[in-house]
């Protein structure tokens, strides 16, 4: 009991971080996919590539056949990719933040295989893979 007392701040510290690890993994983000395997899936076709960039980051730069609602508008032009909910989707963003939100809204409207881009963008590039402006 006195080591507990004692150390009363390096046991709240140790459970502190262990809550803050395990915070990523409780949440509902979706799943991931390299840039490895987002080729392959496209590959294979009949994918949609859903960009959740904004115009001016789109315009800068995207995938090939990429389609663009801002990640702002996303829930209110649903419907424009609806018939899409069949197919794999991939999600795109800069960096791979905004994509993880926009695999969440996707699946609660119904998309059943929707795949997020780990690194978005910039690892796509870094890839050395084809973009398009």
């Amino acid at each position: 009991m006195k080591f507990l007392i004692d150390n009363i701040f390096l046991i709240a510290l140790v459970v502190i971080s262990g809550g803050a690890l395990l915070v990523p993994l409780l949440q509902r983000r979706g799943t991931k996919v390299t840039t490895l395997q987002a080729t392959q899936i496209i590959n294979q076709g009949k994918t949609l590539i859903l960009d959740v960039s904004d115009a001016a980051d789109f315009a800068k730069g995207h995938l090939r056949e990429a389609k663009n609602i801002p990640l702002k508008d996303l829930t209110t032009r649903l419907v424009e990719i609806d018939k899409f909910k069949a197919r794999t989707v991939i999600v795109v963003c800069p960096n791979g933040v905004q994509s993880s939100k926009a695999t969440a809204r996707l699946k609660s409207a119904g998309f059943n295989d929707v795949h997020s881009l780990s690194g978005g963008l910039a690892a796509w590039q870094t890839q050395g893979l084809p973009t398009v402006k």
